[in-house]
């Protein structure tokens, strides 16, 4: 068996931090959609709180810094992130020709 390091791992305090991070990033958009604010100012929050949200998951949860360490990581990271987004814009693109010749 071969011991594993768990250097990578956050403690219990980071995930608390996060966690409670999450939540306020969570009740802030979905106060503003039921209180009834004014669609501009929600769809602005909801994207800022949105991109708020991704950064907390990866810093707090995947722990995705800026170290050495963590450059492989990164570097998968934005390999998944960018092949999901090619098939993802390519679907849509086939799909939208698709719909076209049906017409």
């Amino acid at each position: 068996m071969s011991s594993h390091n768990n250097h990578d791992a956050g403690s219990v305090k980071q995930y608390v931090v996060g966690f409670i991070i999450s939540i306020i990033l969570t009740v802030i958009p979905f106060g503003m959609v039921m209180g009834g604010m004014p669609k501009g100012i929600t769809v602005a929050t909801l994207v800022i709180t949105m991109f708020a949200q991704v950064w907390v998951q990866l810093v707090f949860f995947l722990h995705m810094k800026r170290e050495d360490a963590q450059r492989w990581h990164i570097a998968s990271f934005w390999y998944t992130f960018l092949t999901i987004a090619i098939l993802f814009v390519g679907s849509v693109w086939i799909l939208s020709e698709l719909h076209s010749f049906m017409m």
